[in-house]
């Protein structure tokens, strides 16, 4: 057999340090405040997923899989405590996490660890009846792992969606650190699950198509599977993550993101939380526009703005008459308009209704997008700068180099909590009290069981 190339071999070998490291983490090898952030993921990925309970096409989704599923093993997060297998659960909930945009992200690569991992985690945890300790270990181990071969595999021109192309591994990591894999048969599982992937085209989003918010979920369950076909001996090759990714779709590697600062630097750490009911790339050019509604000229509203000019670091991502709320979501003039309509980009300012709304239609015609030149360095990465036109040739001008949420501008852990209170209060009003009291590492909730923490808000 022909000896490997030196960067297929480099690959290999820093994902088997990875998967050793993660493999052989324990609870008390982690600092309080990275598993208090773990615990913070948690929450706001439960809250993102239950915001869509009401969403038509999420309820019919989980009808169906709930009439259809198999023994009873781990709820969805809907309201009450409807269950049924895991997998199911996991598929219902993952489509759910992904569908209103209000999901925890990384910042450092394109990838949403905590949906690629959470759904597979926290059903597992219920049908295997884990411990909250463990729960929040394969959370942060998990959350690691996906992150770091995001971050190996980072396809900088993002034609390829980030959900389809990185959540196997993150089904396939989580459900084999729930089950405490050894390094060998996690590797067996990572591996296989590297095979897995599927392809999405990003201008699905932009265009609206809402197979788009299936493609996580369909990823983490397929390294579910991966899993419990490495549990019967099936695994992949070593060197199969870069005979898929690079190879096969082109994207050289970066092996030093597999294990530079393992246990130092912390991947949750890096991660960004969202208020704004849109995709992250989008938020500075929010913010940008809420800083202008604060700055209006005496006497003008934005019915008095007669063009928008947005200088963004993605100005191919438009689509000025949005068809779907998943393609609002991705539209910088849907963004803008809607934004300085209702004074906000909460979930409200995506309802159906916008699309229509007259007011917001006229904006959305007035928009014109630059490029943003030239693009700063992270994490200033993602600017907006804004200029509104107004009727009597008046400008006003505001920048955004960065959004709040993210490591750089970090929310207070209050302003994330009062977002889960806003959506659960109604579905599962002791949500929030028992998050805090995780996220303070109460020993006598750290100790109990995913399942008894279940049963104390989803009644």
């Amino acid at each position: 057999m022909a000896a490997k190339d030196p960067a297929r071999r480099e690959t290999e070998e820093a994902m088997r340090a990875l998967i050793a490291w993660a493999a052989k983490l324990e609870f008390g090898d982690i600092p309080d405040p990275v598993l208090r952030k773990a615990a913070l993921i948690i929450a706001d990925n439960i809250a993102a997923t239950v915001a869509a309970r009401d969403e038509p096409e999420v309820r019919r989704v989980h009808e169906q899989l709930i009439a259809g599923g198999g023994r009873a093993e781990a709820t969805v997060f809907r309201g009450g405590r409807p269950r049924t297998d895991r997998i199911s659960a996991a598929l219902a909930n993952g489509i759910a996490g992904s569908w209103c945009e209000l999901d925890e992200g990384y910042r450092l690569a394109s990838c949403h660890a905590g949906l690629y991992t959470l759904p597979a985690l926290l059903a597992e945890a219920e049908a295997r009846d884990f411990a909250l300790r463990d729960v929040l270990r394969a959370a942060v181990a998990s959350y690691e792992v996906t992150a770091r071969f995001a971050r190996c595999w980072a396809f900088p021109q993002l034609t390829l969606h980030p959900h389809p192309q990185t959540a196997a591994i993150g089904g396939a990591a989580a459900t084999g650190l729930a089950r405490r894999f050894d390094a060998a048969r996690l590797t067996d599982a990572v591996t296989a699950a590297a095979t897995l992937v599927t392809v999405g085209d990003y201008q699905h989003a932009v265009d609206g198509a809402l197979v788009r918010n299936v493609w996580a979920a369909v990823g983490t369950t397929n390294g579910m599977r991966a899993a419990d076909w490495a549990e019967c001996g099936i695994g992949g090759k070593p060197d199969g993550p870069y005979a898929a990714y690079t190879t096969l779709l082109g994207q050289p590697p970066a092996p030093r993101h597999l294990t530079a600062g393992l246990g130092e630097e912390w991947a949750v750490t890096n991660g960004y939380h969202k208020i704004h009911a849109c995709c992250q790339s989008t938020h500075s050019a929010v913010e940008a526009t809420l800083m202008a509604l604060e700055r209006l000229p005496a006497g003008k509203t934005t019915r008095n703005v007669s063009r928008i000019v947005l200088e963004t670091h993605r100005p191919g991502m438009s689509n000025p008459r949005p068809a779907t709320t998943l393609a609002a979501k991705f539209s910088f003039e849907h963004v803008l308009a809607t934004t300085q309509v209702h004074g906000h980009a909460r979930a409200e300012a995506f309802a159906a209704e916008t699309l229509t709304a007259p007011e917001v239609a006229r904006l959305r015609e007035r928009v014109e997008l630059k490029s943003y030149d030239p693009i700063p360095p992270r994490p200033n990465d993602r600017p907006a700068r804004l200029t509104l036109h107004f009727d009597d040739g008046a400008t006003l001008t505001t920048e955004c180099l960065s959004a709040r949420g993210g490591p750089d501008r970090p929310f207070d852990e209050k302003v994330v909590l009062d977002k889960v209170e806003n959506i659960m209060r109604g579905v599962y009003p002791g949500f929030v009290p028992l998050a805090r009291k995780v996220m303070a590492l109460e020993p006598a909730q750290i100790a109990a069981t995913w399942t008894q923490l279940l049963e104390t808000f989803a009644r």
